[in-house]
């Protein structure tokens, strides 16, 4: 029974990061448009948190259960396993007027193609709860929960916003009503609660194998964020002076700020 509360745990967690997505799309409700400066730092804010969390929550505390070795092989599954979801599902002609028409085989092509994106930080969520319930962790509602679950949680949530005011600028200009834009930020995240509960059984089970586990949410994250925000950043960026690069600079350095506590708890 413990086991399945603490899988419950797990998925309301994955949950959180995965409604967090949907704020992305609040400011539309309020401005027709985001600038690029601010769509700059934002994906630089997301970079900064997400390496953070990887290298000062994930690696150190994969270190702490095995080896260099084991963190690296982990590592270079995770990349692997996102090279190979993109070259699978990214040749695919998705149009996302047609996401309200759009058929059971289309839904599961989409969710496919949104996975390669949110499983892995989902996978990270799930990772970072494997002491879910041990000592050492801080009790929320009867739970001891792991101060780095906590702050992974935390992160891919922040990581989320600008991720979902991404999804949400072309849905705009389509013409995609504002709650809708909600609706369809929330979902491309949704894969975030199920990665989260299938790590978490997965490294509760086979202990064994956490050292790796902690090294392919690493890897997977750190790859996502230099094959796809920065450059998505840079892109953005191309008509600002200097091509963005301050703002991204700037975005970078205060998301590594926001989680350098994690390196000291």
């Amino acid at each position: 029974m413990a086991f399945l509360e603490n899988l419950a745990i797990v998925f309301v967690a994955g949950f959180v990061t995965a409604l967090a997505t949907g704020i992305g799309a609040l400011p539309f409700f309020f401005f027709d448009e985001i600038s690029d400066r601010g769509n700059v730092v934002l994906w630089g804010l997301a970079s900064g948190i997400m390496v953070s969390a990887s290298v000062f929550g994930l690696i150190d505390e994969g270190l702490a259960e095995g080896t260099p070795i084991e963190i690296a092989v982990g590592m270079a599954v995770g990349v692997l396993l996102v090279v190979v979801a993109h070259d699978v599902l990214m040749d695919a002609d998705i149009d996302p007027q047609e996401y309200e028409e759009a058929d059971f085989k289309k839904l599961v092509l989409i969710l496919g193609i949104l996975t390669v994106h949110s499983f892995p930080e989902g996978i990270a969520v799930g990772v970072s709860f494997a002491d879910l319930g041990l000592e050492g962790g801080v009790a929320i509602l009867g739970a001891t929960v792991p101060v780095l679950a906590i702050f992974m949680t935390i992160a891919i949530s922040i990581h989320n916003v600008p991720e979902g005011t991404a999804i949400s600028i072309p849905l705009k200009a389509m013409g995609v009503a504002r709650w809708k834009m909600v609706w369809w930020a929330v979902f491309s995240s949704l894969p975030q609660p199920i990665g989260a509960v299938i790590a978490f059984a997965f490294v509760r089970i086979a202990r064994e194998l956490l050292p790796y586990g902690f090294g392919f949410a690493a890897g997977a994250m750190i790859y996502l964020v230099l094959s796809e925000f920065i450059p998505e950043a840079l892109d953005v960026g191309d008509r600002l002076p200097n091509g963005g690069k301050p703002e991204l600079a700037a975005g970078i350095l205060l998301g590594v700020l926001v989680m350098v506590p994690l390196n000291f708890v």
